[in-house]
């Protein structure tokens, strides 16, 4: 998939994995020595994330049902846990870096098949 921000008029990553089952949303990224550019997945349901056994940091940013921005935690370490975010309905996750400057509280993002 591919997010793009609908308020900025950008691509903010183009290879998006749905991770909206138990057993995806389980394993998410664990098991992977990083993230590419424009990779990541995206968690439905999802309000809060946890950082045990995995090797890097990510930028968590949580979404509400509509795909507005609520909050971002920009490179959230191995071994921490993310703040529960309650108007979250989802969770995106993205290297480390890559929210900063394309993603802040109140933009529209819209998923698209890519």
């Amino acid at each position: 998939m591919v997010v793009f921000n609908k308020t900025r008029g950008t691509v903010v990553a183009d290879r998006i994995d749905r991770c909206d089952t138990a057993a995806t949303r389980a394993k998410g990224l664990l098991g992977r020595d990083s993230l590419g550019p424009g990779e990541g997945v995206w968690i439905v349901p999802c309000a809060m994330v946890h950082m045990f056994f995995m090797r890097f940091p990510i930028d968590v940013v949580f979404l509400d049902r509509g795909l507005r921005v609520r909050r971002v935690k920009g490179a959230l370490k191995p071994w921490r846990l993310s703040p529960w975010v309650f108007s979250a309905h989802s969770v995106l996750e993205l290297g480390a870096g890559t929210a900063g400057g394309k993603l802040a509280p109140g933009d529209e993002l819209e998923l698209r098949d890519g």
